[in-house]
């Protein structure tokens, strides 16, 4: 858990160092309402946040590498989705696969089904896919692409460490059977959209 934290803190300095301008101290002027926007995304969609939270709880509940290397790839694939719906062109059955995404992580918890670290990483890029289309299909008009795509890549690298947490207090705490029911709460929230 210590090293899987010690990395997610890597990449948050690393993106510090990359975009300096999200540091600010006026809310709300020019480039950093499109961080805070960005930011508050994921949060505004109720499938997005589930989904961000189950991709945690599954890499969580994978153990080892996964830990860490299921999240920085839905994180990662989700970002590239999402500049490319932003400049190229929206993505067709965003909202199936989002759907999807919900249904099959919600059964990979539910059933503990614990798959070799590449083929997840591979599950969650293709989830990622749907989600950062989605993310780049809703870009605010006149605001920076760049800071908003930092918000909600921020925003789902914390939704992503929320869901770690949790599984990992679950597991710490020998409650690891109410894993498997959020598993099957986020098979009843794919079901309900």
């Amino acid at each position: 858990m210590k090293q899987s934290l010690k990395r997610f803190a890597s990449l948050f300095a690393a993106c510090a160092i990359l975009f300096p301008s999200l540091a600010f101290a006026h809310v709300g002027i020019g480039e950093h309402e499109g961080f805070l926007l960005g930011l508050g995304h994921p949060f505004s969609g109720f499938d997005h946040l589930v989904a961000m939270l189950a991709i945690g709880l599954w890499a969580a509940q994978l153990g080892g590498n996964a830990r860490w290397s299921v999240p920085l790839s839905f994180v990662t694939v989700m970002a590239c989705s999402g500049l490319l719906s932003m400049y190229v062109a929206p993505l067709p059955f965003t909202e199936s696969g989002i759907t999807l995404s919900l249904l099959i992580l919600g059964l990979l918890i539910a059933a503990t089904v614990r798959l070799p670290v590449m083929i997840s990483i591979l599950i969650a890029a293709a989830f990622a896919i749907f989600h950062g289309g989605a993310h780049g299909a809703e870009l605010p008009p006149n605001i920076s692409t760049l800071t908003f795509a930092s918000g909600f890549v921020t925003a789902t690298a914390l939704l992503h460490l929320l869901g770690i947490g949790i599984a990992s207090q679950l597991h710490k705490y020998e409650r690891s059977q109410w894993l498997r029911v959020t598993g099957v709460a986020v098979i009843l929230c794919g079901l309900a959209l």
